[in-house]
């Protein structure tokens, strides 16, 4: 599942394949839309809950409320099935789903942050990042990623800095749960399911904030 994005996705994976998939795009309803999505996809596939053996969650980077919900709902799914949870960098699972989608590498893989800028990281290929992921102002990286493709929602919002936009706009959990697997399966290791902000949230105390306590 990631939700990361404006995008609520969720998918279920047995290791070979995607058997179900479900993904909606509403910024501002994470919260409402996930577990939904979840018994979809379950009904989808004729399985129950307690047959699921493993949770992967994008980690972001995003913005802090819709990225808390994907990751609690699966810390939450994990300790109430007693089964592993793993982190996967949104990104990643861009790049990955651009890759399916005969995107090419070397390129670049851009979110929208909010506040005017996009959080970025550049691919070598599909499966392969070049240095960690970061949150610029399109026009402050437009000469880093000159001549290169761009892919997600950040590069359509840009196109000033992007010219060469490329889809998927957003993450969809198949493509995380099909990296993800892959990756498990050659005996490598995920990311711990922590969130990836890379900046403070937006909601900051007053200036000049009095605690009242009781006397």
């Amino acid at each position: 599942m990631d939700t990361a994005t404006p995008a609520v996705t969720v998918a279920l994976h047995d290791g070979t394949r995607v058997v179900a998939e479900s993904g909606q795009v509403d910024a501002r309803r994470h919260g409402e839309l996930l577990l939904p999505a979840v018994d979809r996809v379950l009904a989808e596939a004729g399985v129950k809950l307690d047959a699921v053996t493993g949770v992967v969650v994008g980690v972001g980077p995003g913005p802090y409320t819709g990225l808390r919900v994907g990751l609690v709902t699966a810390a939450t799914f994990g300790s109430v099935l007693s089964v592993p949870v793993h982190g996967l960098c949104t990104l990643d699972g861009l790049a990955y789903a651009a890759g399916q989608a005969g995107v090419e590498g070397p390129f670049a893989v851009a979110t929208d942050a909010r506040r005017k800028e996009v959080y970025w990281a550049r691919y070598e290929d599909a499966r392969t990042h070049t240095g960690e992921p970061s949150v610029d102002r399109p026009a402050d990286i437009a000469a880093q990623l000159e001549g290169l493709p761009v892919v997600g929602a950040g590069a359509v919002l840009y196109p000033d800095a992007f010219p060469d936009a490329r889809g998927p706009e957003h993450v969809a959990a198949g493509a995380l749960a099909a990296l993800a697997a892959e990756r498990l399966a050659a005996g490598g290791e995920l990311l711990p399911p922590q969130p990836l902000y890379l900046r403070r949230p937006d909601a900051q105390v007053p200036k000049n904030y009095k605690v009242v306590t009781p006397k």
